[in-house]
């Protein structure tokens, strides 16, 4: 059954930040979230170990939460050498990718029988990739974007779109461009602001994916 808003589909986003785990669950139970879908490239870290992906698993199970890894399809660090321009990774061309789409589709599929939060590490979500470069390309969809705060509150993507205006100095509207133009360069300025950057040495770390329910 798809998890409806209002009459439409409803896909969350949250960043885990430096919650305890307790707080951290306590917002996906407010929200009714059913399903995680990890996007992050690496899903560890050393300063927040509950976060990490086989802990992070099993503490899901523990909620009746669902958690799929989306971070090869959905990440930011790209394994394909065409998506990066001097090393850094561009979000343009990650969108072209047939692997990040393959992703989208998996997404929406979840999104028939789930209620998702999209996972990453940061707060804000205008200066994560979940944002700038995950539900950019979903703008298109009939779904309604809220991203999880670390108080609890929602903030419509729409929202969201307006604090990336200002922090990128494009206009929300202009004489000579129309506001989709506008709110297109907001994404691409936010982009190269935040996008990966490749070291010097190669990175071999690579995740397999997983499906939604295990």
């Amino acid at each position: 059954m798809t998890q409806q808003h209002d009459g439409q589909t409803v896909l969350f986003t949250i960043g885990h930040s430096t919650h305890e785990w307790s707080a951290f669950a306590a917002l996906l139970q407010q929200h009714g979230v059913t399903a995680v879908a990890d996007v992050r490239s690496s899903p560890f870290s050393r300063f927040t170990p509950q976060f990490n992906r086989d802990m992070l698993t099993q503490s899901l199970k523990n909620e009746r939460i669902a958690y799929v890894f989306l971070g090869r399809e959905l990440g930011a660090r790209r394994s394909e050498p065409e998506c990066y321009v001097d090393r850094q990774a561009r979000y343009e061309l990650i969108q072209q990718s047939p692997l990040f789409n393959e992703g989208l589709e998996r997404l929406r599929g979840g999104l028939r029988d789930h209620r998702i939060a999209l996972l990453c590490a940061e707060k804000d979500p205008i200066t994560c990739h979940r944002m700038v470069l995950v539900c950019r390309a979903l703008r298109g969809d009939p779904i309604v974007i809220q991203h999880i705060l670390e108080d609890g509150t929602l903030e419509s993507n729409a929202e969201a779109e307006k604090r990336m205006h200002k922090a990128t100095g494009v206009p929300e509207t202009a004489l000579t461009a129309p506001p989709e133009d506008l709110i297109e360069e907001a994404y691409k300025r936010q982009g190269r602001k935040i996008a990966w950057v490749e070291s010097e040495e190669p990175q071999s770390d690579v995740l397999t994916p997983s499906k939604f329910g295990e």
